[in-house]
């Protein structure tokens, strides 16, 4: 190499290491806020949402329930989108009432409907009995109003963090697939959807995750990473239904990882960074790989396929986030509506036909019949078309259906008339749309599950409004209300357990449609006209409000009466200490005379610690919020008030030799005075070696 040569070389060199930093270098253009806040529902003795199975009642804590909030303002215009994450089987229209008329108390008009999204993640393992309305509860034996309390508190304890956290910064967005967290359950249904649209995409499942990396960049300081958002298509009810603790599934699971095992927060600062798990377009997407007759895999070990489901969704969004270098730039802007889905005329331009009408809500014989991963009773079967007599005649008991309602929802063997009862339908009609727009990024928040086609159906209808403006569209899932499912027009006339959800009759996924063109019209700018140019029947002249049954529903819990331990014993004493001495590896099991979990939810805290000897101090080094601790609450004897509270940590394989306790804490309610105290109990020390 001669001399001239090796001088080219270094000015290359020098040129690539000069420049390289400035091109990376990203100027602040959003005001950006982050904040979570425990939403951990009673965990004991509470039904869980998802399955509707009146036997799946809450008995202990696995990982606590989370609302993560994310603001985003245009520095510009000032304009602002709120975006929460709720660890919940759904955001019901209940919460959201009960959020927004927090939200106007504490900031007057600056977040309202119009520009929040309330976005649960759909885990089955969280308590229900949050909705005013019957069909979502009546599994959960009625209303709750403390896991109505512990959901809008947390939400908006979330939100206000987000607030007083706002800073300059910036958004890097990136875009993969995943192909190994999903498969579609209901793969018959979707093989109905037209072969031409089937073969515009690679995969009968939706691999896409979208990641957000956000950073805060005040003047002269470096910038400072705050949290992450990713979309991606998957149920978090790898659980199942005989695992009855509270946990957050696989969604939970990666985004503890992401917080606490990557990013060490201790979900109290308010320097804590957050990580949203959110999903999208999965009524059909299912984590249970290679399905058994029970709906596990893809092993027979739930809890492993949970964490085997979280991990693979953390290591993706995780390269995503740390290889994202596009900046989210342009516009903020916003559109909602309150649409009557029960009562929509939807034109030709949608359907494909010619006007047609949606339906009162019902559900059919195949919505009974549930899942590939999680079967409802026997005598239902999925792709019931011709209703069933007796069935008929148990339900008309309830609400008869009209020859017009039977008609108009097709194929649809009908079960329930959800709509038609009375004095208030047992489902919402009147459901909020809304739409997001943030730089290059749209965001379209449904109140329903929608299957994968049908999430793209209303993802292109969104991009071919909006065009040029898009680079990345993703669907904001059970949204600011639930409403069971949207299957494609095709999907639903096979009826299966998607079909017969879609509460709406055949053409909800057009009435979507035509809803989200018309929100997305709004966002041109003036004089501008869509990428395709569709002929919608415009939204009514006076938007129908939802109604607000606060104070119309019904409980048939009862609360706690008193606790009490045996004869000669204190609650907080041990039943059953640990051992002397463990390995790496082993269990720790200790367990103690208990109070009931509903005295008080210990927000914010926990009902154990595992607790290392730190020369001169015990240190807290796992509560119940993490993977490797359980709390697990039985009741012993009701008319005595007994009940006992087991402990159990797996010693990680990498923690520190030495010596260390388990620390059980809660409330107990007094026989006679009802005074609710606290109490703490401790069991021996013991080494890990």
């Amino acid at each position: 190499m001669t001399y001239r040569q090796i001088g080219a070389l270094v000015c290359f060199y020098s040129f690539i290491v000069f420049f390289q930093p400035l091109s990376w270098s990203y100027d602040s253009n959003y005001v950006i806020g982050r904040g979570i806040h425990d939403i951990t529902g009673p965990a004991a003795e509470v039904g869980l949402m998802g399955y509707a199975n009146i036997e799946q009642k809450s008995s202990g804590i696995h990982t606590r329930q989370w609302a993560r909030a994310f603001i985003i303002v245009d520095e510009i215009s000032e304009q602002r989108v709120v975006f929460v994450n709720v660890d919940a089987g759904a955001v019901f229209q209940a919460v959201t009432q009960g959020v927004m008329a927090a939200l106007e108390t504490k900031f007057g008009g600056l977040y309202t409907n119009e520009n929040v999204i309330l976005s649960a993640t759909h885990t089955h393992s969280a308590v229900g009995g949050q909705s005013h309305y019957t069909l979502y509860d009546i599994t959960i034996l009625g209303f709750i109003e403390q896991a109505y309390l512990a959901q809008v508190e947390g939400i908006v304890a979330a939100i206000e963090k987000a607030h007083n956290d706002l800073k300059p910064g910036y958004i890097l967005i990136n875009k993969g697939n995943l192909y190994n967290a999903s498969y579609n359950r209901s793969l018959d249904a979707y093989q109905n959807n037209p072969f031409l649209e089937r073969l515009n995409y690679a995969s009968v499942i939706q691999p896409e995750m979208t990641v957000l990396k956000l950073i805060h960049q005040e003047e002269e300081l470096e910038p400072h990473e705050i949290g992450m958002i990713n979309w991606f298509a998957t149920h978090p009810n790898a659980m199942g239904r005989e695992l009855t603790v509270l946990s957050s599934d696989n969604k939970g699971y990666a985004a503890y990882l992401f917080e606490k095992k990557l990013k060490n927060s201790d979900y109290q600062s308010h320097e804590s960074f957050v990580a949203a798990f959110a999903i999208s377009n999965a009524g059909d997407m299912s984590p249970n790989l290679h399905s058994d007759e029970q709906g596990r895999g893809p092993t027979t070990d739930r809890l492993e396929n949970v964490k085997i489901m979280g991990e693979r969704q953390y290591q993706r969004a995780l390269t995503l986030y740390e290889n994202a270098t596009e900046q989210l730039v342009g516009s903020i802007e916003y559109q909602q509506q309150f649409v009557d889905l029960s009562n929509t005329r939807v034109s030709a331009d949608f359907t494909g036909i010619d006007v047609k009408q949606t339906c009162i809500a019902a559900l059919g014989e195949s919505f009974a019949a549930g899942t590939e991963d999680g079967r409802g009773p026997s005598f239902f079967e999925e792709g019931s078309t011709e209703a069933s007599p007796f069935f008929q005649f148990v339900s008309g008991m309830i609400v008869e259906p009209t020859e017009e309602d039977i008609a108009c929802h097709e194929n649809k063997a009908l079960l329930l008339a959800v709509g038609k009862t009375t004095p208030y339908p047992w489902s919402p009609e009147v459901l909020p749309l809304s739409l997001q727009k943030i730089g290059q990024l749209a965001i379209m928040a449904v109140p329903a599950e929608f299957t994968v086609m049908a999430g793209r159906r209303l993802m292109r209808t969104v991009e071919n409004v909006l065009g040029e403006q898009l680079r990345y569209t993703v669907i904001a899932g059970l949204a600011n209300a639930y409403s069971g499912y949207v299957s494609t027009k095709e999907e639903y006339d096979l009826q299966h357990y998607e079909g017969g959800s879609t509460h709406f009759g055949p053409w909800t996924l057009a009435a979507y449609q035509q809803s989200f063109y018309q929100l997305a019209e709004r966002m041109l700018p003036l004089g501008g006209s869509p990428k395709k140019v569709l002929m919608p029947i415009p939204f009514p002249e006076i938007e129908p409000i939802p109604r607000d049954l606060t104070g119309e529903t019904i409980n048939f819990q009862t609360g706690v009466v008193h606790d009490q331990a045996p004869l000669f014993k204190n609650i907080g004493d041990t039943v059953d200490d640990v051992q002397d001495m463990y390995q790496k590896g082993e269990q720790v099991i200790a367990r103690f005379w208990s109070g009931h979990p509903k005295n008080n939810l210990r927000t914010q805290s926990t009902f154990m610690e595992v607790q290392f000897w730190a020369r001169d101090h015990w240190q807290v080094i796992a509560t119940d919020n993490d993977w490797n601790t359980f709390y697990e609450w039985r009741r012993i004897d009701g008319f005595w008030g007994t009940s006992q509270a087991t402990l159990t940590w797996n010693i990680p394989s990498d923690i520190a030799s030495g010596y260390y306790r388990l620390v059980h804490m809660g409330d107990e309610k007094k026989p006679v005075t009802g005074e609710v105290k606290a109490y703490s109990g401790s069991s021996r020390v013991f080494f890990v070696n």
